[in-house]
């Protein structure tokens, strides 16, 4: 009798952990539109980062050429994009996707990124890592400092364009936040949200057209980027975004067949589920105190917005004795940060 209760005990406390592990899966699901059937995927609203959909977004995967983000990213942050680049003889012939450069040929690391991101140029994304870090392993090595520089601790990369290596892998969280820092800059915003450029073709009468294989630019409303990939092993891989009435939404389905069915379909739930909302406008006067007979008035530094859905509150708290000001979701503090004095 009293094994039996034991066990029922155990049933219980085993039934209630499981519930507890998938009960954010089924919040998300809740909402209708967000489901995939991709290997790992990510849903995250741009500027806040907030995780709107989630399904093992932790695991490791390879990513094939979503990895060009990241390779972007540490370009952009490493060099000029007027410098000019020479190709030398072993950025040229790389496997796979090509912009077909041949050695001695003069690009602009601009016009590099445009072969890199609409193209997927592997050759491209070799003659920009050989440009910027001198040789693969140290481009490597930046490109892994990048991330970890975000908090993204599930990804290691070894080398700029995402060709299968065993060591070579991501997370769908990792890859969405580092798309959500790439957006924030204007040039990668522009590069990724082209559809089609022409670019130097040195030698020749004609320049080189690159058409971007981002399907979404064309099929989905509002649709702003950014990146296909594909290898055997790794599957059909996208991240994609799109920006509505001034709410940007990031996906990455990673080893997912229909990975713009997907991501459309999450995307169109993300904007018709959640809203963004301006908690505290840059600039707002959030109070004042007196300070030996001075008036001192306190300023958000900052804009602060966030994306909710039906049936959750914002509540903003300022504490002028602490100079500081509070964001609460549904009572849980989302946001702190110091206001400024003016007197």
């Amino acid at each position: 009798m009293k094994q039996n209760i034991i066990l029922k005990l155990l049933i219980l406390v085993t039934f209630i952990l499981i519930l507890s592990i998938l009960g954010s899966t089924f919040a998300f699901a809740e909402i209708s539109g967000f489901n995939t059937v991709a290997q790992s995927a990510m849903v995250m609203e741009r500027s806040s980062r907030r995780v709107l959909y989630e399904s093992n977004a932790d695991k490791h995967l390879p990513m094939a050429s979503t990895t060009k983000i990241v390779t972007a990213l540490t370009v952009l942050n490493n060099s000029n994009l007027d410098d000019i680049v020479e190709i030398p003889r072993n950025a040229c012939g790389i496997e796979g996707s090509s912009i077909y450069l041949r050695e001695g040929e003069h690009l602009t690391v601009r016009e590099l990124l445009y072969g890199l991101m609409l193209r997927s140029g592997n050759d491209a994304a070799v003659a920009l890592a050989l440009h910027v870090g001198g040789d693969i392993e140290h481009f490597a090595n930046m490109m892994n400092d990048t991330a970890r520089e975000l908090g993204c601790s599930d990804s290691n990369f070894v080398n700029p364009h995402g060709l299968h290596d065993d060591n070579h892998y991501t997370s769908a969280r990792d890859l969405a936040t580092i798309t959500c820092r790439a957006l924030e800059n204007s040039d990668f915003r522009q590069i990724v949200s082209t559809k089609t450029i022409r670019i130097s073709n040195e030698g020749y009468e004609y320049d080189r057209v690159l058409v971007n294989k981002n399907k979404l630019l064309s099929g989905f409303d509002c649709a702003d980027g950014v990146k296909t990939g594909y290898t055997k092993k790794a599957g059909r891989c996208f991240v994609g975004s799109a920006t509505r009435n001034g709410m940007q939404v990031v996906v990455v389905v990673l080893n997912c067949g229909p990975m713009f069915e997907d991501s459309s379909r999450m995307l169109n739930a993300a904007f018709e589920n959640y809203k963004l909302k301006v908690a505290v406008p840059e600039n707002k006067v959030c109070g004042s105190k007196t300070e030996k007979g001075r008036k001192i008035y306190l300023y958000a530094p900052e804009r602060f917005a966030y994306p909710v859905k039906d049936g959750e509150m914002l509540t903003v708290e300022v504490d002028s004795s602490q100079n500081s000001i509070q964001v609460y979701l549904s009572g849980n503090l989302i946001y702190e940060k110091n206001l400024v004095e003016l007197t």
